[in-house]
Order: structure tokens, then C-alpha cells, then sequence
């Protein structure tokens, strides 16, 4: 990817309003995001829009990577060769992602080790087995870099890769107890992030970090977790992903064995060594498949024809009702409408840039607040 069509595509995710499904379906319509940057103010216009959509700032998004260059991270789109195939699969992946340390590690095959910030010394042990003899059997370990389990995983996998994602930008260490830990992962590993560069952890990033953190991977290993936490939010959407969810029994009078616990009884596989993650994993039927085809870019094969001005109004008057401010997932108002998806998806992008809805994370979409 040349250099100029590397910061278009950082100014269209950057613009406000726009992620990844309305990213992917804006690219998909105007082939290039130089071209779907021009379109918007007119986009935006005719779909009646108070004041057009403009383009985030071009300059912004140029000092932006400029500081990735300063910090030695690498701005990856999901056109490119380095971009990680499983996550690809996920049909509303990032468009781009920053990387401090080495896309080698994208290559290899990935288990996702997570739980309890709180955990026990018998959890972060269980955490430190797991990830040595998964990495000794040739497997990376993705975790979030959080206190506890995370960082027990990540230290135990640093001689054999390591990925670690963040909340913030690639160059921000959170929390700050693991500095050094973060950069041996930069140095030996690789560090990962949709965020911009410097941006600060918040805790509407933390549900965009756990979704990259099981979109990396071919399946999810929860050691200790409450039964409300940020763990469950990762292994719902590993779940989602088709990826394998794997839970390590824990005592009942723990709290923090409630989540993992409560996973078993649901259906994930119970979990006591690195084998029995292997044996599962060699088992799956649900395969994590690069390229799976998205439903809002099938084609319309139905021989309908395009539908005239007053279908095309009433799906949009059906969609505004299926919303509310509570964001539902993409598959829900496919399987609601009951139309063609490349129609819904025409429809959401519509009502995104007239600025009655907003997308959020995970493929999710809800009226706008404002």
C-alpha cells in the first residue's frame, strides 16, 4: 500500500461516524477510500444530514503517523499481506491496526489466555503453565495486558511469542506496573491496537481491545473470572466469532471462579492442561476460515431487480423501528428486516451518515443519543 492510500484510509476510520462495517461498506461502493472521502459531504447531504459529513483532519491523520514512525509501530491495513488472516475472518474487523514488535507472530497459530485482574496466585501459576506449554507446542499467546492473568500469560510466552492488546495507542503503558513488561512484548513479541497513537485507555475502548483479542485467535481460555466482568464480554464475543471458548474450573466459593464456572455450565470446554486446549482445538468443526464471506456483501442474486423510491423508503421506516437506543447487532436487523442484506447494509450506511445512527463496536448499531 502506497503511502498516500495508507493515511486515506486512516482519514475515512478516523471520521466521525464511521467504523468498520460502514468503513467496509463505503470501500466496497467507491473501490478506493480516496473516492469514498470525496463522496461523503454529498452522502451525508442527500441523506439529510443538517450539516455535511467532512473527512476527519488530513493533518491530523498525518502526525498521527508520523508518531507511529517516532515510536517504531507500523500502521497495517487489511488489504496487506501482514495483517493477521484470523482476525480478517471476523466479517467487521478493524480496517487498520498499529503493531510495535514483529507480524511474524501473526502467522502463528493463536490461544487467547484471560481472566481476573484480582487473581489468585493459584490462577496467575495456572495462567504461567498454560502459556509455556502452549508456546512450547507452537502456539502464540494473545492476552490483554491487564494485572493478573494477562500478564502472568504474557510473561510465561515471552520466549515463544507473545501478542499483547491494548486499549489505548501501541506507545501508551497501561497500567503502569507493566512498563518493562510491555516493552520486552515490543521488543520480543508484538504489541496491538486499533487506537490511535497516544490515545489513553477509556472504558468504551476495552470491549474494541477484547474483540481483537478473540478475533486474533482460534480460541479463548478464561482462568478466573467474576461473574460480571470484561472476561465474560471477551469470551461472548469469542462465541460470536466461532471461536472455541475454554473455561478453567475454580472453587465455588470463590467469586472469582463464578464466571469461568458459569462458562462450563453453558458449554465451554473444561480446561486443566495445555493438552486438552490442543485436543480441542484439533477438534473443532467450527474452523476459523480467512476471506468467510460477510452477508452484507452478498449480492442481491434474488432477480428482484432494484427495488423503486417507496420499498427503499419503507425498509428504511422498518429499520428506524427496529432501532432504539440500545445497539443491536447487525445479524438481528438482517434477520428482522427480512431483506436483501446488501439493502439493510445500504440502509445502516444511510442512516449513519444522516446522523440518525450510530455504529459501535462488534457490528452493533443503535439510533443516535443526539
Amino acid at each position: 500500500m502506497l503511502d498516500a492510500e495508507r493515511l486515506d484510509w486512516l482519514q475515512l476510520i478516523r471520521t466521525q461516524t464511521i467504523g468498520p462495517v460502514t468503513f467496509h461498506r463505503l470501500l466496497s461502493k467507491y473501490k478506493t477510500a480516496a473516492e469514498a472521502l470525496k463522496a461523503l459531504p454529498e452522502l451525508s447531504r442527500k441523506s439529510g444530514r443538517a450539516a455535511p459529513l467532512k473527512p476527519a483532519d488530513r493533518g491530523a491523520c498525518e502526525r498521527e503517523l508520523k508518531e507511529a514512525e517516532k515510536h517504531g509501530a507500523r500502521l497495517i491495513a487489511a488489504c496487506e499481506e501482514d495483517y493477521p488472516a484470523a482476525l480478517k475472518a471476523v466479517p467487521d474487523h478493524p480496517p487498520l491496526i498499529y503493531l510495535r514488535g514483529h507480524a511474524s507472530l501473526f502467522d502463528k497459530p493463536a490461544v487467547a489466555i484471560i481472566g481476573a485482574r484480582n487473581a489468585s496466585g493459584v490462577g496467575r501459576k495456572i495462567a504461567r503453565n498454560l502459556a509455556g506449554d502452549l508456546g512450547s507446542a507452537g502456539y502464540a499467546v494473545v492476552s490483554g495486558l491487564a494485572r493478573g492473568i494477562d500478564g502472568a500469560a504474557h510473561d510465561a510466552a515471552l520466549k515463544t511469542g507473545t501478542i499483547a492488546v491494548v486499549a489505548g495507542g501501541v506507545d501508551v503503558v497501561y497500567p503502569p506496573e507493566h512498563e518493562t513488561l510491555t516493552a520486552r512484548i515490543a521488543h520480543e513479541g508484538a504489541v496491538v491496537s486499533e487506537c490511535a497513537m497516544g490515545a489513553q485507555p477509556t472504558a468504551r475502548d476495552f470491549p474494541k481491545r477484547n474483540r481483537l483479542i478473540s478475533g486474533l485467535s482460534q480460541g479463548v481460555v478464561v482462568v478466573e473470572a467474576a461473574a460480571r466482568s470484561g472476561t465474560l464480554i471477551t469470551a461472548n464475543f469469542a462465541a460470536d466469532q466461532g471461536r472455541e471458548v475454554f473455561a478453567v474450573p475454580g472453587s465455588p466459593l470463590d467469586p472469582r471462579c463464578q464466571g469461568a464456572n458459569r462458562l462450563i455450565r453453558d458449554g465451554a470446554m473444561l480446561v486443566e492442561t495445555a493438552q486438552d486446549i490442543i485436543d480441542g482445538l484439533a477438534q473443532r468443526t467450527r474452523g476459523v476460515a480467512a476471506g468467510g464471506r460477510d452477508l452484507f456483501d452478498w449480492t442481491d442474486g434474488d432477480g428482484m431487480g432494484e427495488p423503486d423510491a417507496a420499498a427503499l423508503a419503507s425498509l428504511r421506516r422498518q429499520i428506524l423501528e427496529i432501532l432504539s437506543f440500545t445497539p443491536i447487532h447487525r445479524d438481528e436487523i438482517l434477520r428482522e428486516a427480512d431483506a436483501p442484506p446488501g439493502l439493510v447494509a445500504d440502509i445502516l450506511l444511510d442512516l449513519v451518515l444522516s446522523g440518525e445512527a450510530s455504529e459501535h463496536e462488534g457490528g452493533r448499531f443503535s439510533l443516535r443519543a443526539e
